[in-house]
């Protein structure tokens, strides 16, 4: 009985058996490229501006990286629509600025922490966004710069980060016939 369930479980993971349904189109990836490429300068340029030190480049996080990634190479998915990309960066970096402030220490308790609930809010939300959770898990592991900022760290670098990304999608994504952005807001 315990090897069956063990070897059904185990089949799971083989896959449905489907190839990828993603089709590709020499259109859609230069507007990936295109759209990736004044994405992140324009946060990076306004970073440029804003930087108080040559270590932290606070508009220039990891996070934003992947959230360009699904707002200019994946715009029809589901996480890389406006709701999930506002709102799972916002609740991420509100939630993980308010565990840095009540569990600083230790680290590794303070971030598992921090990830697990925004994981759960993201979802009751449906604003799930992976990579908010990269936003929330630098509001906790994040540089001392990072700290100072306390909540200002969800309106620069988040929101305002976030709101250049969106304003590049939309504006990107919607020069190829192939593409449309947003499919939804709400």
């Amino acid at each position: 009985m315990l090897w069956l369930k063990l070897t059904n479980y185990l089949q799971k993971m083989k896959g449905g058996g489907n190839r990828s349904p993603h089709a590709i189109h020499w259109r859609n990836a230069l507007c990936s490229w295109i759209g990736g490429f004044l994405g992140i300068a324009l946060v990076g340029w306004l970073d440029s501006r804003l930087s108080l030190t040559a270590q932290d480049h606070l508009l220039l996080i990891g996070s934003f990286g992947a959230t360009a990634v699904l707002l200019y190479g994946s715009p029809s998915a589901p996480f890389a629509q406006p709701r999930y990309v506002l709102g799972g960066h916002v609740i991420c970096a509100l939630v993980g600025v308010s565990f840095y402030k009540l569990l600083p220490d230790p680290l590794w308790l303070s971030s598992a922490l921090t990830v697990a609930t925004v994981i759960v809010i993201m979802y009751l939300t449906r604003t799930t966004h992976p990579p908010g959770g990269g936003t929330a898990l630098i509001a906790v592991a994040g540089s001392e710069r990072v700290h100072e900022l306390g909540y200002w760290f969800v309106l620069e670098p988040i929101l305002l980060g976030v709101l250049l990304l969106l304003l590049v999608a939309l504006i990107i994504n919607n020069l190829s016939p192939l593409r449309r952005y947003p499919n939804y807001w709400l």
